[in-house]
């Protein structure tokens, strides 16, 4: 458990696809290796950045046990369980448990929503299973997570602790409390993690930059690499993650140009974006060896039965 809540640097990692649709394990496995030769602790498997939402939940656990079985002895590994139905929850968390994962990542119930007393008893269901770290991101539920849930729920030994969006006042707020927190907003990491008591940070960006996340968070405070990153961050979440990920990776050479519906890539003028940032930054900071190139829209493949 303290080997799970002493991760600094988690990344959310991204599922890649072949044309088909179908999980593209060779590049998944070449990303993730990138990640570890950076200095990554851990990988969040199937998440929103994963897209775990648009997986089934064979899918889903499929990926979680190949995780394991290839990098579990060099990261900790994070599986999404998550779900708006707790009988789903618990089934998926089980399961992710019995192939191995460290941790289990739980959102809390999303479009039907609950009352608080449902959302305490909803997670106690999972807690009861193994350790859980709660996920609160009221943009995509709807629903705040308030601290009185959390302080509840931070009674059971299986609390890990919480990835939490809402803002640093909260985070400061659970620190305090001895409640561990990852913030999983990429350009409220830095200011979280070395002003506010934040162990570190789940990352979209890490994908990319895994090296420069690293230091973000390892290395101590340091305001000039943060505004250098900052760009990056907007940009990334210009649309709903992962839109802008999918597209900049594919740009990168790093995973085939291909999206699941709903999802689309970025406009080519954001595109270009996206390579004039590559080249202030400079191309050795981002992953892969390929040259960093705009994609025409023919270039995209997009899937909507897989």
């Amino acid at each position: 458990m303290e080997g799970i809540r002493s991760l600094r640097l988690i990344t959310a990692v991204k599922t890649p696809y072949l044309p088909n649709g179908q999980f593209d394990l060779d590049s998944y496995d070449n990303l993730v290796d990138m990640q570890i030769a950076k200095g990554i602790e851990g990988i969040l498997v199937a998440g929103s950045t994963g897209e775990g939402q648009l997986m089934t939940w064979s899918e889903q656990i499929m990926l979680i046990a190949h995780t394991v079985n290839c990098f579990g002895d060099k990261v900790k590994v994070v599986g999404n369980a998550g779900s708006n139905c707790t009988s789903e929850a618990i089934k998926a968390t089980e399961r992710g448990f019995a192939v191995g994962m460290n941790a289990a990542l739980h959102i809390n119930p999303y479009y039907g929503k609950t009352s608080l007393d449902g959302l305490v008893a909803h997670y106690n269901s999972v807690l009861s299973i193994g350790p859980i770290i709660v996920y609160n991101i009221p943009t995509r539920t709807n629903q705040d997570i308030p601290p009185s849930v959390v302080q509840t729920l931070a009674q059971s030994p299986n609390l890990v602790g919480v990835k939490e969006c809402v803002g640093t006042e909260r985070i400061k707020q659970y620190t305090d409390e001895g409640i561990v927190v990852w913030t999983g907003i990429d350009k409220m990491s830095h200011d979280a993690r070395w002003d506010f008591g934040a162990v570190g940070v789940q990352s979209v960006a890490s994908n990319l930059v895994p090296g420069l996340m690293r230091k973000l968070m390892f290395e101590n405070k340091d305001v000039t690499l943060n505004s250098k990153l900052i760009p990056l961050f907007d940009w990334l979440s210009q649309e709903p993650v992962p839109i802008a990920l999918n597209t900049a990776l594919a740009q990168l050479g790093v995973i085939k140009p291909v999206f699941r519906l709903p999802h689309v890539p970025l406009p080519v003028d954001k595109r270009i974006e996206f390579i004039n940032l590559v080249k202030q930054m400079g191309r050795e900071h981002f992953v892969g060896e390929k040259d960093a190139q705009v994609l025409d829209d023919d270039d995209f493949i997009i899937v909507g039965r897989y």
